[in-house]
This record gives C-alpha cells, sequence and structure tokens, in this order.
C-alpha cells in the first residue's frame, strides 16, 4: 500500500527515533502547514521532517529527564522545516544576499562513459581535481579533461590526489559494490558506550540543553546544522577551526549561528585541547574516521581521558567499508549513491534534491544524537559514542515510499516568514530562525553574531 504524505513522516520519524535508541512510543508531534513544499521525486520533505522532528523531540525529553515540568509540546511547520534546510541560500548581511553557492568547479561534468561530479569549493580540493586532471583552472579545460576518460578513472585519479570526486551511480550499482554494501549493513546511528565513567547528572534550566557545554570541530553544513541547533537548545556551543585551513567566508554566517569561534591547531594546542575535552560535555566532529587519532582523540583514547563525554562523530562514508577515509560532501554522496539518477529532470541527466537534505537531515540527526547520548549518560554513565555518515541517510531515503514527480507540489516555500536578524562586527545578518516549537514557544538564535575566530578558545 502507498503511503500518503501525511502518513509518511509519522513513519520516519518512528524509524529515526527507534535508531536513536529511545525507549517507548514516539512522543507526539505536531506538523502545521501545506505539504509541497520541497517537491522531489524522493520524500524529501517528509525525510527533513523526521530528522527535524526527531532533534526536537529528543530535547523535550531531555529537559524532562533533567527535571522540567515532563516533556513539552513540540511543533513544527512545514514551511519553516523547508526554510531550514535551506539556511544557507537565505543569509543576507545589510540586507543583500550572500547565500552560499557552488564554485565553477563543483559541477557534473560528461565523461566518456557517464557522468562525474565535483566538489571544488574549497581552494585545496580544486587544487586537488586541476593536479590530477593535469588542467588549467576553467570550466573547459577540466571539461576536455574529463570527457576522454572514464567516470571511474576521473573519481580514482582525484581522490587519490586529495580531492573529492565520485562517478554518478544508479542505485544499483551503488548497492552493488563494496562501498554501498558497507553503508547498507551500517545502522542509520551506530551507538556505543565505552569505559565506566559515573554519570553526570545537571537540573533542567530554562531550555532543554541549558548548562551542556559541546566543542564544535565541524565545518561545512551538516555539522554545524547539528551544532547551531544545540545553541539555539541553550548549549554553550563553542567552535574550533584549525588556522591553516579557514572556513569559507560565506559558510560563517550560517554555520556560527549561536556559537562562539575561536581558532586552534589540534597539534601545537593540544593543551589547550585537552583542558576544554577535559570541561566538555559533548564532542561533536566532522573527521574522517581515524583521523583523530593523530591527536589522541581516539574513541577509545577519549573515553580514558575524558570519561563521561557525549561523542558524535559525523563523515561523509561511514566508518565502515573500503570509503571509510574518503572524502566527501552532500553533492558527492547524492551522485555515488544514485540519488542523482532518481532526481533526473529526463531520465538521463542526473539532477539533485530541492535542498542538500543529507547535510540538514543527518546534521539534526546529529543534534538529536548528542541529545538522547546525554540522557543515557546520565542514567548509565560511560563515554558515550554515536556516529553517523551522509551516506547512511542516504541510504535510509532511498528505501523509501516515493510520490512521484516534483509536479505533485502544492505549495511553493518562500523563507519570508521564517526570517529573523541578528546583529554582528559587520552589520545586521539575516538568517532563519532555528526550526520548532515547544509549549508554544519559538526557539531563537542567541544574539549577536560572533567574528569567525575572533573568540579565546576557553569555555564561559
Amino acid at each position: 500500500m502507498r503511503l500518503t504524505a501525511e502518513e509518511l513522516w509519522p513513519r520516519l520519524l518512528a524509524e529515526a527515533w527507534t535508531a536513536l535508541g529511545a525507549d517507548g512510543p514516539v512522543p507526539a508531534l505536531q506538523v502545521t502547514g501545506a505539504p509541497g513544499q520541497l517537491p522531489s521525486h524522493l520524500p524529501v520533505e517528509d525525510t527533513a521532517i523526521a530528522c527535524a522532528g526527531a532533534a526536537l523531540l529528543a530535547a523535550s525529553a531531555l529537559q524532562a529527564q533533567r527535571g522540567g515540568s515532563g516533556p513539552r509540546a513540540a511543533r513544527l511547520d512545514r514551511g519553516h522545516v523547508a526554510a531550514a534546510f535551506r539556511s544557507e541560500h537565505r543569509v543576507q548581511l545589510n540586507g543583500q544576499a550572500i547565500g552560499v553557492g557552488f564554485a565553477p568547479l563543483s559541477r557534473f561534468w560528461r565523461a566518456s562513459d557517464g557522468w562525474v561530479r565535483t566538489h571544488g569549493n574549497y581552494p585545496w580540493h580544486r587544487d586537488a581535481l586541476l593536479r590530477a586532471l593535469g588542467c588549467g583552472d576553467d570550466r573547459e579545460a577540466v571539461a576536455a579533461a574529463i570527457a576522454g576518460r572514464g567516470a571511474r578513472e576521473v573519481e580514482d585519479l582525484v581522490t587519490d590526489a586529495g580531492g573529492v570526486a565520485a562517478a554518478v551511480r544508479t542505485e544499483t550499482g551503488w548497492r552493488a559494490g563494496p562501498p554501498g554494501q558497507a553503508v547498507a549493513a551500517a545502522r542509520l546511528v551506530e551507538a556505543s558506550s565505552l569505559g565506566d565513567a559515573p554519570p553526570r547528572r545537571r537540573a533542567a534550566g530554562t531550555l532543554p540543553a541549558a548548562g551542556i557545554r559541546v566543542l564544535d570541530l565541524t565545518r561545512v553544513i551538516a555539522g554545524p546544522v547539528a551544532t547551531r541547533y544545540l545553541a539555539a537548545l541553550g548549549a554553550d556551543v563553542l567552535r574550533l577551526d584549525p588556522p591553516h585551513r579557514p572556513e569559507l567566508p560565506q559558510q560563517t554566517y550560517d554555520g556560527l549561528l549561536g556559537k562562539r569561534s575561536a581558532v586552534l591547531d589540534l597539534g601545537t594546542g593540544s593543551a589547550r585541547l585537552r583542558e576544554l575535552l577535559d570541561a566538555a560535555d559533548v564532542l561533536v566532529h566532522g573527521y574522517r574516521p581515524r583521523a583523530l587519532d593523530r591527536f589522541g582523540l581516539s574513541p577509545d583514547a577519549l573515553a580514558e581521558h575524558h570519561p563521561g563525554l557525549v561523542v558524535v562523530s559525523l563523515s561523509a562514508w561511514g566508518r565502515a567499508g573500503p570509503w571509510g577515509s574518503r572524502r566527501g560532501f552532500d553533492s558527492i554522496v547524492q551522485a555515488a549513491s544514485g540519488i542523482a539518477i532518481a532526481e533526473s529532470p529526463d531520465g538521463e541527466r542526473p539532477g539533485a534534491m530541492p535542498c542538500q537534505l543529507l547535510d540538514h537531515g543527518t546534521g539534526y540527526l546529529c543534534a538529536a544524537a548528542a541529545l538522547r547520548g546525554l540522557a543515557v549518560q546520565a542514567v548509565s554513565g560511560g563515554t558515550q559514542v554515536r556516529e553517523l555518515s551522509l551516506a547512511r541517510t542516504a541510504h535510509w531515503l532511498l528505501g523509501q515510499e516515493r510520490g512521484g514527480a516534483s509536479a505533485a507540489a502544492v505549495a511553493a516555500e518562500t523563507g519570508a516568514n521564517w526570517l529573523t536578524t541578528l546583529g554582528s562586527a559587520e552589520g545586521p545578518v539575516t538568517v532563519v530562525r532555528p526550526p520548532g516549537q515547544l509549549d508554544g514557544l519559538e526557539l531563537a538564535w542567541p544574539s549577536p553574531l560572533t567574528r569567525y575566530g575572533s573568540d579565546p578558545p576557553q569555555w564561559r
């Protein structure tokens, strides 16, 4: 039996709630607004609601556990969720749009036997792409270099050079190979408990995550979505970026909402990093699996030296399989997993979802995982480790019922109703408000917006 739009998101929410290890039935979530805000061949809108809803319900449950007045009534609006899942395109500085777009070399290219997707937004990834292809920095040169090669050949050349690329595969082709099989075998949220640290218990505050310190080692979209939502829920979030590879300027406004921002070399600043971890409750990082081991930040090392943390690890492809250490972004995972073909406008050219659902959806699931990890740690102790990946979220999405073509949309999302303006050193910044209400109260970003890298690497 085919599910209707009104029936699909509750089932997806129930699946996410189970994946998070939550006990009992899913708490009530009220969803308002007309469907069709994120028209797509795949159930993008319902998946977005489920992901954001899971984070909102996890926040409500944590506050009740910490001694609040009981679970708060949770509400989401479809239009607000749609705007939030496209938040990077809504940012304005001094009234002028500065929305994030793809760089000229981040796109689909025709190869000799199909299509390949590249990512060159960061200068070091663009340089690796050009080095691998042995061509100049312009579209025509890159197109010519790719056209004479097979898509898988380009994929291997670029990734071996430290760049980011993926051959466009069908769903069947992805699932038939070892990388896709490893992703399919993983859980949506991989959970483990290490060590015997005692429980950490804190009294409830006005907001669900009040008094919680979150160390944020993420960038781009997915990780910052997770940590900014924790900030909107009351957490003290400190983001650290390396000095030698700064974030793209346009990413900082949307990615730093509610946080403080510092620059710290994890190698030379290891003593300060240990001090921060000693006083933290949650670590959220977006490094590839095992990439942090060289800094003494493997899960086992964290459990030994900083017991009682909740560690949320976000990656493109997950820990297992031959692509576990490979770089990746939302658009790259869409290409490799079969989403680009599923969203094709004509059955031949690869397409894209109406938002970067893998980034945003996994980001909200990471926030939910952190909140559920706090709830478990407060009862059972230990160091709670949660692992999520963009590819596993893609696998979850591709396994759902599909409603058909994008023409089924009945409403258009404008985002105008969901904007707010914050002060900043550069002038007023307009952004999308955090989605969700608890007991009728809208979530909000702490203001003003900090300047990238301007804060000391220390807790308040």
